[in-house]
């Protein structure tokens, strides 16, 4: 019992710290307001640029990247360490490695989860794309940067942050599946490109009639500028 409630717990820190609201807490530290009843009333980094500034967007979006990284960094201390307490002779190397790659994958989740729909925002939040970006850094380092070199292409030729998301979490589902992964890896990027696409259905919508904003133009949701929202 308590091995089971320990595993929850510790999946329940991944979640809170993906569920912290960083533009929420941007807006009320910097400027004292809501940043939900301002320009798109979101809480990305999009809004937080369009109402706050360059500095404290790019601080939000480099902190929801973190997030991802902290979660998987404490899955890796904490299961491992908590495991090699539950038994009276030490695990083997293999099964901390085995039962380490599913804890890392679940708590993968569990912080998109967080991100996407954080407990402090009435379990809404953003659409998890840095978050994931931090998660895949920290998981695959590889797989992570061709997601982003992929994210920037994208984003410089075609100004719709959107489809670079989208794209980017493509290219890692496809590269995680084609080099030598663990399994609890390629099902949680397999798993968080697939929520991350689903986030972004309304996108999908505004891609397919044209009528998604790039960058510098206006959104029709908002009336501002567009921006990334992540």
């Amino acid at each position: 019992m308590v091995f089971w409630m320990m595993g929850v717990a510790g999946l329940a820190i991944a979640y809170l710290i993906g569920a912290t609201p960083t533009g929420y807490l941007a807006g009320k530290l910097l400027k004292g307001i809501d940043l939900r009843e301002h320009g798109s009333k979101s809480t990305g980094a999009t809004n937080v640029l369009r109402t706050l500034g360059k500095g404290a967007a790019l601080v939000v979006l480099l902190v929801d990247v973190l997030k991802g990284v902290a979660a998987i960094a404490f899955a890796r201390w904490f299961y491992p360490w908590f495991y090699s307490l539950s038994y009276d002779m030490p695990p083997s190397a293999y099964d901390l490695q085995s039962w380490g790659a599913w804890a890392v994958c679940l708590a993968g989740l569990a912080v998109l989860l967080g991100h996407g729909r954080s407990i402090w925002l009435g379990f809404k939040g953003g659409k998890s794309a840095a978050t994931g970006l931090g998660v895949l850094l920290a998981m695959s380092w590889p797989v992570g940067l061709a997601a982003a070199v992929v994210f920037g292409l994208v984003l410089a030729v075609f100004r719709i942050v959107s489809l670079g998301s989208m794209l980017a979490a493509v290219t890692a589902i496809a590269l995680v599946c084609s080099l030598e992964q663990p399994l609890p890896y390629r099902l949680l990027v397999i798993a968080g490109g697939v929520y991350v696409i689903v986030r972004h259905r309304a996108n999908i919508h505004r891609l397919l009639t044209g009528t998604e904003p790039r960058l510098g133009k206006k959104s029709p949701e908002s009336g501002a500028e567009a921006g990334p929202q992540i």
